[in-house]
């Protein structure tokens, strides 16, 4: 095999690991994969029809995100979320995403808050629908947190909030969306920091996104409880 070649194969296995990566994360996000499910790589060979050298390479990368966990004698299975797990997570989101909402009231262009009410709108049209039952941001393009973190401009904290920590932030949300009145509050609360950024107050963005965390941390412990 020349260089060009085995060049071009490993760009194209890694290529292949890229899309099994963001094709797994986004099966356990969404429950396609349960908690404590194993991932047997024979079975998701053949599902995916890969070969076991880029599939181990997405595993490996879902194990680095915290999103699966290897065991011996055991294989590599789905993590299980736990309460305090959660909560610890919750608590670095809030400290992250709180500087993330200031430097985006700090730097956010009209077009971007332009954008972001946008974005606002679509949401409210979306909970507004009979059949909704669930504030469910699908990608990061229509992500909240993701669009705030983009709009700080700050590439540590954006590799922080949306590569090393955002599906796993996903996969503990899913837990607390379905708390009872959660999703309608979260977007009024999603609202009020859009118009702390358009008005750019970075100090009152930043205090409404603590906040904001918070009140789904607690909500979520609370949710618990009972």
């Amino acid at each position: 095999m020349t260089g060009e070649a085995g060049a071009a194969l490993v760009d194209e296995e890694r290529s292949l690991a890229d899309a099994l990566f963001a094709r797994l994360s986004e099966a356990i996000v969404s429950g396609d994969f349960g908690p404590g499910e194993k991932l047997s790589e024979p079975r998701l060979a053949a599902r995916f029809g890969v070969s076991r050298g880029p599939l181990r390479e997405a595993i490996r990368r879902l194990e680095e995100r915290k999103l699966v966990e290897r065991a011996p004698r055991q294989g590599v299975r789905v993590v299980t979320p736990s309460l305090p797990a959660a909560v610890a997570l919750f608590k670095i989101r809030e400290v992250l995403e709180g500087l993330a909402a200031r430097e985006a009231a700090e730097r956010a262009t009209p077009s971007d808050v332009a954008g972001l009410e946008a974005m606002m709108a679509e949401h409210r049209t979306a909970l507004e629908r009979p059949d909704a039952m669930v504030y469910w941001q699908a990608t990061a393009n229509s992500d909240f947190h993701f669009e705030i973190a983009r709009l700080a401009r700050n590439d540590q904290l954006f590799d922080l909030l949306c590569n090393e920590y955002y599906t796993l932030f996903r996969l503990y949300r899913m837990q607390h969306r379905i708390v009872p009145g959660r999703a309608l509050r979260a977007l009024q609360e999603h609202e009020r920091i859009v118009g702390a950024i358009a008005d750019r107050d970075g100090e009152l963005a930043e205090f409404l996104m603590r906040r904001h965390i918070a009140s789904a941390r607690l909500s979520l412990e609370a949710s618990a409880r009972q």
